[in-house]
């Protein structure tokens, strides 16, 4: 009976793999910001953001990267870890694939405050107005990139090729876009959200409206390279260009305005990969390298 629990608890792991992996991000993850702002800190005010923003944020990535490097040994032992390595490292995917991660969301970026900025100068990217371009830039470029390593590790090494074993592009990225925008909520949610209509439907635009359209490309690219890499550098561009470099510093009615906008710009591209047929499932022999992978003895 002894030599059966171990292999009982292997069998139970493998099955709920994707949902004990969303459980332990999540513990992780807002456990984390909890200790990091305390029990009584949430909603976190702005001047907490200020004071304790960065560590709040290392926090939850903690959640993500842990909890994909510990299911990946427990359901796949050395052989999914190994795998793993090897997907995060797979920079051979093509030019047009680079040119997807690396440039596709940072241009939508740039262009949607600065399309905006024609009817208020609030728009304007912070890359416009401010005076330390240069450190904006390096600042934009370091932490995007620990956001796309730390969080793709997770969500697309080991997330995405269990969820494609049953569902398509499409379904894979809309449920994955929903739970991702969840798990965001500590980080959005500010005093108020829940007390005052405007700043509940920010909120929501925020969780919502354009998460679910970022994932979906993340989960186009992932599934026609198999590359965790162009998943992590398509992360570190949206983080990099979309938070800290063209985010206009706005509040209040323009943030909704900011949010809606681009979120109808993301599902618009979203919506021409589809006609394109980019959301179609590969062709046979092409299934990601961990779908294959047996649970560890």
């Amino acid at each position: 009976m002894s030599d059966d629990a171990p292999r009982e608890r292997s069998r139970f792991i493998e099955q709920h793999a994707v949902a004990i992996y969303f459980a332990v991000t999540f513990l992780l993850s807002w456990g984390g910001i909890v200790i990091m702002l305390g029990p009584g800190g949430l909603p976190a005010t702005n001047e907490q953001m200020e004071k304790t923003g960065a560590l709040a944020y290392l926090a939850m990535l903690v959640g993500p990267s842990v909890a994909g490097v510990l299911l990946t040994g427990l359901v796949s032992g050395r052989a999914g870890l190994r795998d793993l390595l090897a997907r995060s490292l797979r920079w051979r995917v093509g030019a047009r694939w680079y040119a997807a991660a690396l440039l596709l969301i940072p241009s939508l970026a740039a262009a949607v405050p600065l399309a905006l900025s024609r009817f208020s100068a609030d728009f304007l990217p912070v890359i416009v107005t401010t005076e330390d371009k240069g450190g904006i830039l390096l600042s934009g470029t370091i932490a995007g990139l620990m956001v796309g390593i730390f969080e793709e590790v997770g969500w697309t090494g080991f997330v995405v090729p269990r969820l494609r074993r049953r569902y398509s592009i499409l379904s894979t990225g809309l449920m994955l876009g929903l739970v991702w925008g969840a798990w965001h909520f500590l980080l959005f949610w500010e005093p108020g959200s829940f007390f005052e209509a405007l700043a509940f439907a920010v909120l929501l635009g925020r969780l919502f409206s354009w998460l679910p359209a970022a994932r979906l490309l993340l989960v186009w690219v992932y599934s026609r390279t198999e590359s965790v890499l162009a998943a992590m550098l398509m992360h570190a561009g949206l983080v990099a260009t979309g938070v800290f470099i063209f985010q206009a510093r706005v509040t209040g009615a323009a943030v909704l305005t900011f949010t809606l906008v681009w979120a109808a710009v993301m599902w618009a591209v979203v919506a021409v990969v589809a006609l394109a047929g980019g959301f179609r499932d590969p062709p046979p022999g092409t299934a990601q390298p961990a779908s294959k992978l047996r649970p560890a003895a």
